[in-house]
């Protein structure tokens, strides 16, 4: 009988074969679930009207779908700010001078500060539908994706070996060329490391942006995060046992039909393997690469790639246009300034008064301490997590065996979110009469701490080969293997995940520091138990002025300590 062709190019001829019925299948079942998960999106909704969460696990196969809908699109949204204004802060430094100060400030920000601001105007944008609550929380699992990939990938290209930018310029290649041949691939394996931690950190907070809570009214979307909340708020354990094996299915699968394929697509990007090192097996790329389905689909994808890749701008043109150095380029960048300096004083002028109306210097002074104490709670989880995870981050990142077999761990380890540890936290509080000031340092760090392993496990991985065979040949052991290898190879990872790191932290204050179990209610000293407690009950003076305190706190850190670090790992420890 014969075969039906579909494709046909240069002379060879592809017949369809039965791994083309599954690759169908698959698209086919790919869109359907699209659509359905658009369709339960857009539903008819009208505020006040509960949203029934059924704790039944029969329910946790959709939710589970719904929940990782939203982390999908929010880190498509997240990528495209990332290649924007990542690429932007490394190549401009007026707008790095703004941008990663900015960055260092929201990432900050609790994620219940942009639920409360931002809630009333999605609603309001979609009136009668889902999709304003919907949009909402996609928008807070962006702000809780996007900042470390912005800062990995700046840091990528503020790093790239002079010799990759030395054959860009022989090969002549344009700006545009230069960014998606080897700017891009250089960045790639960082770039994946830092998606794959920021898909479990929304897992972390799904709970605060699928359950919302703003000034008396609750919206619970459909998903695994609305879902623990009702377990947690009624002391259900089996739900929470549920929850926790629902969920590792779900990363399991997303693992392998997603990061799996990403990480040995970009084995190609590495620009020096180990002898020894073997590729990275994908089971689910090898069943769709005998599809020939699949084939055309790459074919036709290759030449779209290749076409906008080699978008060429003249050269001599751009350079040109640098050189004359415009009145107009000066002109957008004073008015960039001056539109910075006036926003920052009119938002000064504007939160000051708003705060004043209301409150007084004891709340000011009051707000203070509480930052204090948090201040000390992630200075002292960094430390701890640095300790802890960097030479077990080392070790992993050195074997590259290791590296593909810890992945899907690390992921679920990170994606586990730490109010699922609340349980325990408050029995064993109530039964040994334990301090949640201590206690909250200690669910912060559960949180924050691979942002550091990630990155060190990155920079570990991709150090070039060369400077470990210059090691062994020099017989460098020890503590100077550390002092002069290892630490000048991975500072500029290790900033960035300290960075971020501190950045979760300031976040996780907000779910570590006022804990729950049914009836019962801890609250640690701290400015996280203060921005939620007062954002559950609706007081926008004292929420602007536990947010605004917790900006100046990180401005303040920023500004002694991070800047320096990262031009210290920019200009001392970049490998030419």
């Amino acid at each position: 009988m014969r075969k039906a062709n579909f494709y046909q190019k240069s002379g060879a001829t592809f017949a369809f074969n039965p791994w083309d019925l599954l690759a169908l299948i698959l698209l086919l079942l790919f869109f359907v679930l699209l659509a359905w998960g658009a369709d339960q999106m857009s539903r008819p909704f009208n505020v006040g009207t509960p949203i029934l969460i059924s704790l039944n696990p029969s329910k946790l196969p959709l939710y589970g779908l719904q929940s990782v809908l939203r982390m999908l699109i929010a880190m498509a949204f997240s990528l495209f700010f990332t290649f924007i204004f990542g690429t932007w802060a490394a190549k401009s430094k007026h707008a790095e001078r703004l941008i990663v100060p900015a960055i260092d400030i929201l990432q900050s920000v609790p994620v219940l500060g942009y639920l409360s601001i931002t809630v009333t105007g999605f609603i309001a944008l979609f009136p009668g539908r889902l999709l304003g609550p919907e949009m909402c929380c996609i928008f807070v699992i962006f702000t809780a994706q996007v900042w470390n990939m912005i800062l990995g990938f700046y840091q990528s290209l503020r790093t790239i070996p002079d010799d990759l930018v030395e054959a860009s310029r022989m090969f002549n290649l344009s700006p545009w060329q230069r960014f998606w041949r080897v700017e891009v691939p250089f960045a790639m394996p960082n770039l994946l490391w830092n998606m794959m931690i920021s898909m479990s950190q929304s897992w972390v907070f799904l709970m605060v942006s699928e359950a919302i809570q703003v000034a008396h009214q609750n919206i619970n979307l459909p998903g695994i995060g609305s879902y623990i909340f009702i377990a947690i708020k009624q002391a259900n354990v089996s739900a929470i046992i549920y929850a926790i094996v629902a969920m590792f299915i779900v990363i399991a699968i997303y693992d392998q039909l997603m990061f799996r394929p990403l990480v040995k697509w970009a084995e190609k990007f590495k620009f020096d393997k180990m002898p020894d090192e073997k590729p990275m097996r994908a089971w689910f790329t090898s069943l769709l690469q005998k599809a020939q389905l699949i084939h055309y689909l790459e074919y036709l994808f290759s030449r779209f790639a290749n076409a906008f890749v080699n978008l060429r701008w003249s050269r001599n043109t751009y350079q040109e246009k640098n050189k004359q150095a415009s009145w107009l380029g000066k002109l957008l960048i004073i008015t960039m300034y001056t539109s910075v300096i006036v926003l920052v004083i009119i938002t000064l002028f504007i939160g000051t008064r708003f705060i004043f109306s209301t409150l007084g210097w004891h709340s000011i002074f009051n707000v203070f301490l509480l930052s204090i104490a948090s201040t000390l709670r992630i200075v002292a989880t960094i430390l701890i997590s640095s300790i802890v995870w960097v030479p077990i981050g080392v070790y992993i990142g050195r074997n590259s065996s290791l590296v593909k077999l810890a992945q899907p761990i690390i992921q679920f380890l990170a994606a586990f979110p730490a109010n699922l540890i609340y349980p325990l936290v408050v029995i064993l509080i109530l039964k040994y009469n334990l301090s949640i000031n201590l206690w909250s340092t200690a669910l912060i760090i559960l949180g924050a701490q691979w942002y550091i392993l990630f990155n060190v496990i990155a920079g570990t991985s991709t150090m070039p080969k060369e400077i470990y065979y210059a090691a062994q040949n020099f017989n460098v052991k020890g503590w100077l293997w550390w002092k002069r290898v290892i630490f000048p190879g991975i500072f500029p990872y290790y900033v960035t995940g300290a960075i971020t790191a501190a950045g979760g932290a300031w976040n996780l204050t907000i779910i570590a520091e006022l804990v729950s179990w049914g009836k019962h209610t801890f609250s640690a000293f701290g400015i996280g138990a203060y921005i939620k407690h007062y954002t559950n009950v609706g007081d926008f003076h004292r929420i602007t002025l536990g947010i605004g305190m917790m900006c100046i706190f990180v401005i303040v850190f920023n500004w002694l300590v991070w800047r320096p670090l990262y031009n210290l790992a920019e200009n001392r420890y970049r490998i030419n």
